[in-house]
């Protein structure tokens, strides 16, 4: 079987939003520190690969930046334009609390040049699964403007300039950030060939995104499915909702290639999220979309680094999934994770349950939990 990739690039750590700390601007009576987007948590990680000996069984590759057009793909020249004056200029903001320096332009083309290599070597057969650790993240930019750090949508621009190539049809993007995933909503919003999945906090990031009721418009209409959690939710109701709907939905849709947007702001650590998940959550998870894949795209699966910002977990959390992709021995002890497993009310919660049935329900209602009739032909393809 063909290696697990792992794609990263020291110039992806050298993007800098300036001394916000959590907020999208300085103010008067807002003390300078870094910025929650730091480069620490994913640096951390990168480390600690090295030091555990885990990447040593990865397919390690440092791919080029992506190029002009292939950004057009997804985003409009007008706003690529900006970023390129703002860049010259000495920094700015992409759109919506996306603040970025001179140089961040050059990482975050690099950013969607991991995610671009990632997918291809995936979607071609040359690796059969991929982690690129991306930065700055992707899923919430939008074709016009940037949003919630993200500056170009690594994803979309991804899987589009796949698809142009013919390397896949159908494709699966899963986000399991805390954060809704509206940039890939709106990039496939009218596409029936790409169905997009958003695990996330309700009433999070962006506030005026994200609902259940948001499913597509269009030839669209039924591809995309947003699952707005309760605040508060841990590892029962992520499990509930995995399960019983993201996988069988994804299931039913039957990709030829599945991408999962992997933040890990989830976790009970992170400053800007408010749900309890531990490492060996995202463990799990990562082992129940790698099983969906075996048996609906021959494995083909690619995880793309969003967000997460605590510098101490997010490592944790990391190594936890990239061992798990690469099917290897090589465990990091978490001596958090039975911890955070013990805290209350970390089973499924009535309340919670009751949210997550009714949308399945009305998933299903629609039909949409079924294997189309034709899915053993697109399976047999090569």
């Amino acid at each position: 079987m063909p290696a697990t990739g792992f794609f990263w690039h020291e110039r992806c750590f050298w993007h800098d939003l300036g001394a916000i700390g959590v907020f999208s601007s300085p103010g008067e009576f807002l003390q300078p520190q870094p910025a929650s987007e730091s480069p620490e948590s994913k640096r951390r990680l990168k480390n600690l690969l090295e030091v555990s000996g885990l990447i040593d069984e990865l397919a390690v590759r440092k791919p080029p930046p992506a190029a002009r057009e292939d950004l057009e793909r997804f985003h409009t020249a007008r706003y690529l334009d900006t970023l390129e004056a703002g860049d010259r200029a000495g920094g700015g903001d992409g759109g919506d609390c996306a603040p970025y320096s001179s140089g961040s332009l050059a990482a975050a083309c690099q950013s969607t040049g991991l995610a671009i290599a990632a997918v291809e070597a995936v979607a071609s057969g040359e690796l059969s699964r991929a982690y690129a650790l991306c930065r700055p993240p992707g899923h919430h930019a939008e074709s016009d403007r940037g949003r919630g750090f993200c500056l170009l949508g690594n994803i979309p621009v991804a899987v589009l300039r796949a698809r142009a190539r013919g390397l896949v049809g159908r494709v699966a993007i899963l986000d399991w950030d805390v954060h809704h995933g509206n940039g890939h909503q709106t990039a496939f919003y009218m596409n029936p060939e790409v169905f997009t999945v958003s695990l996330h906090q309700a009433g999070n990031y962006p506030l005026e995104t994200g609902g259940f009721e948001e499913q597509g418009e269009g030839p669209g209409f039924g591809y995309n499915l947003n699952l707005p959690l309760p605040p508060g939710c841990g590892l029962g109701a992520y499990d509930h909702a995995m399960t019983e709907l993201v996988l069988p939905a994804i299931e039913a849709f039957d990709p030829e290639l599945i991408v999962v947007a992997c933040g890990y702001d989830a976790c009970a650590k992170d400053p800007l999220g408010k749900m309890m998940l531990n490492s060996n959550a995202f463990a799990r998870m990562t082992a129940q979309v790698m099983a969906l894949a075996e048996r609906v795209c021959k494995g083909r699966l690619v995880m793309v680094h969003e967000g997460g910002y605590s510098e101490g977990y997010v490592p944790l959390c990391g190594h936890a999934v990239i061992q798990v992709l690469a099917g290897s021995d090589i465990r990091v002890p978490d001596p958090q994770n039975d911890e955070i497993a013990a805290w209350a009310y970390q089973s499924l919660q009535f309340h919670q349950r009751e949210i997550i049935d009714r949308w399945c329900e009305a998933w299903a209602a629609a039909g949409r939990l079924s294997p189309p009739s034709n899915a053993s032909t697109r399976n047999s393809r090569p």
